[in-house]
């Protein structure tokens, strides 16, 4: 991948943002990850729980069951948020990945963690393919956005992880742009500076950090799996 004129160096500045942290569930064998902010951000998310744009106190990404069958994620995820102590609103995503398979980059203080599962990659304007027999795997990024941002210049945000997913798959060889679960959680801060450079120095690190993200989960040999 090139980056131009650009360091390969990953910024090791500190972070605003929070860390993800890897749990047990009580009662449940499967691993979460989360991350709890001490105040909310702004943020946009697909997720099933807290999906929509609004201020979020924290983000949880749950490895599920690959034959996951709940007709009520959203509740699902809400109990999981209580078993975790999670205060507040917050918003949670859903995967047949294993969450420690997390793979996070940081670039001009962009934080950006990503779990890759492509069992059966998608082309996005493809409806046979995607309604063909599901097989599970999900690409959920999560991204902090250490600026204060408009609504509007948020959403861009959007447009820029997906066209990034979507070059690291092609990158790798693989036929699709996502796969028919994909979903996405990104945050800002409420407050706080602009980011520089009229919002150009964030859009790029937000590619290359979701680009080197995917690329590097999608060499994780088996991620439905944890090594024994």
């Amino acid at each position: 991948m090139s980056r131009g004129n650009r360091p390969e160096a990953v910024s090791e500045a500190p972070l605003a943002a929070p860390a993800g942290v890897v749990s047990r569930v009580e009662l449940l064998d499967h691993p979460v990850l989360a991350w709890r902010c001490r105040q909310p951000w702004l943020s946009v998310s697909s997720g099933p729980h807290g999906g929509g744009i609004g201020h979020r106190r924290w983000v949880l990404n749950a490895t599920v069951e690959p034959g996951y069958d709940r007709e009520d994620p959203d509740h699902h995820v809400s109990e999981l948020a209580g078993l975790l102590g999670l205060p507040g609103q917050g918003t949670g995503l859903l995967t047949a990945v294993d969450v420690r398979h997390v793979v996070t980059v940081v670039d001009e203080d962009v934080q950006v963690s990503v779990t890759t599962g492509v069992g059966r990659p998608v082309w996005a304007a493809d409806r046979a393919e995607a309604e063909e027999s599901y097989v599970p795997g999900t690409i959920n990024v999560v991204c902090w956005l250490p600026w204060r941002l408009s609504e509007s210049t948020l959403v861009r945000g959007v447009t820029v992880v997906a066209e990034a997913k979507a070059a690291a798959l092609m990158g790798a060889g693989i036929a699709g742009t996502g796969t028919c679960t994909d979903a996405m959680v990104l945050s800002c801060r409420p407050d706080g500076p602009a980011p520089p450079d009229f919002g150009r120095l964030w859009t790029e690190a937000l590619a290359w950090a979701v680009r080197r993200a995917v690329a590097a989960g999608l060499r994780v040999p088996d991620p439905t799996k944890w090594p024994m």
